[in-house]
């Protein structure tokens, strides 16, 4: 039996390949990768030889059945996405789940990721971090996701596209307040640039300046939530989570946890207030 390795990759300086993820795709019967073009360019430029095979959100089904039989009947593969390191918010992570429920060993030559690297110069706590990567394009969607982690304490990550960015972040600004947020653009490339500013600021910044490449949001966690000492103050933060679009459910959930209230107890509360 073969093995699957999980190959690094430059999020963007060619230089920060690592030396055993050239070797490791070297030595490999053939590379998966989620754009065949773009993996051609950079095997080339480390004179890397070795068959390719598209691997993607379309047809991982189908494809990673059949890379799995070539790694069973002894092959040795890797993975590799477009940058950074694969399985981290792409279709890699259906291939590795693949292959642990197949019993195939899998192997990590790490490398670098956009989503540490920008928590490292972002100038806010890392003491605890939440990646959330790419919101969702569907406005419902997106609204309860930032409802859900409005009130997580850690420092929050996201991933955005510079076509989104403004509308992003004037949703974070609608349901986080204003907090301070660090704008990693194009980290590791030449025009590379970190924007350690609020979220107010940045989208009065970004109203009038058109955003360039890809940016890795870092946004500093909320306060702890205030202490409550009566069901009704805690019924009170169950409100104004739903009033920003959390479901109720989630909601009395997250309080109950925080306040130590029955969850039950806020629920009724909640469904006698809708029935009245």
């Amino acid at each position: 039996m073969g093995k699957l390795y999980v190959v690094g990759t430059p999020i963007g300086n060619l230089g920060d390949m690592t030396y055993r993820a050239v070797e490791t795709l070297k030595s490999v019967d053939f590379i998966c990768a989620e754009d065949t073009r773009v993996s051609a360019g950079l095997l080339n430029h480390f004179e890397i030889r070795k068959p390719l095979i598209s691997y993607h959100e379309h047809n991982a089904r189908q494809a990673g059945d059949g890379i799995c039989e070539r790694i069973l009947a002894g092959e040795n593969a890797a993975i590799i996405t477009d940058a950074g390191m694969p399985c981290i918010s792409d279709p890699g992570e259906d291939l590795v789940k693949l292959c642990a429920l197949r019993g195939i060993d899998v192997e990590v030559v790490p490398g670098p990721t956009a989503a540490m690297s920008a928590v490292a110069v972002s100038g806010l706590s890392t003491a605890r971090f939440q990646f959330e990567g790419f919101l969702s394009v569907t406005k419902k969607q997106r609204m309860e996701r930032l409802a859900l982690v409005k009130d997580s304490t850690a420092t929050l990550i996201f991933y955005e596209a510079p076509h989104k960015l403004l509308a992003t972040l004037e949703d974070m600004l609608e349901f986080f307040g204003d907090r301070r947020i660090s704008l990693c653009r194009e980290l590791t490339k030449i025009h590379e640039e970190v924007i350690r500013t609020t979220l107010s600021e940045a989208v009065e910044y970004y109203r009038s300046n058109k955003p360039k490449g890809e940016f890795v949001l870092v946004i500093e966690g909320a306060e702890k939530t205030a202490a409550a000492e009566t069901v009704e103050e805690a019924f009170a933060q169950v409100e104004a989570l739903v009033e920003k679009g959390m479901r109720g459910a989630d909601a009395c959930k997250q309080i109950a946890k925080a306040t130590g209230f029955s969850k039950g107890e806020l629920y009724s509360m909640l469904l006698g207030k809708n029935t009245l």
